[in-house]
């Protein structure tokens, strides 16, 4: 089965919902929903609307890096306090919590802001190879495009609900 990519401009973000609305209603039986993509130079909030709800893993990322940090901070201060249990303390803990925890506070945050950076990175996919060079300069001024990713026999479907739509141009390349 040969993958190809289509991009079709449209000149506002409506044409560009439109096509998008009738395109998830057509039930193509190989289109992956996730394989659709937006690009405009400004921000729509109403995309969510159009492509649906996306996932978005960068949170639980941030959420695992916080509690790995606080817990090999809290780990390796209290064994590092732990190994001097020989020495005389004049009546004090051998792990003091409330020094401990300040600690423990910022391994929290220093483990929660590296693996979200990381995470960040690996969900956006870079560093990565360009897939192709399907891009129009117009993208970055006024226009609105919409790429879809999918088997040949989805493609002239597309190319057809596109057409219906008032595309001002349409792009097709083949991946490899």
């Amino acid at each position: 089965m040969i993958t190809k990519r289509i991009m079709g401009l449209f000149s506002d973000f409506d044409g560009a919902s439109a096509a998008l609305l009738e395109l998830r209603n057509a039930n193509m039986p190989y289109l992956n929903w996730d394989d659709v993509t937006i690009k405009s130079p400004i921000e729509h909030p109403e995309v969510e609307k159009v492509l649906g709800p996306r996932p978005e893993p960068v949170r639980w990322y941030s959420l695992f890096g916080a509690l790995g940090g606080a817990s090999l901070a809290f780990l390796g201060y209290s064994t590092a306090q732990g190994n001097f249990f020989a020495q005389l303390k004049g009546g004090k803990p051998i792990i003091p919590l409330p020094p401990d925890f300040i600690l423990t506070y910022e391994g929290l945050i220093m483990g929660g802001v590296y693996i979200t950076v990381l995470g960040f990175l690996i969900s956006a996919g870079l560093p990565r190879k360009m897939e192709g060079e399907l891009y129009h300069v117009k993208v970055s001024e006024d226009q609105v495009a919409v790429m879809v990713k999918s088997d040949q026999y989805c493609i002239e479907e597309v190319r057809k609900i596109f057409e219906k739509h008032n595309v001002l141009s349409v792009q097709e390349e083949v991946l490899k």
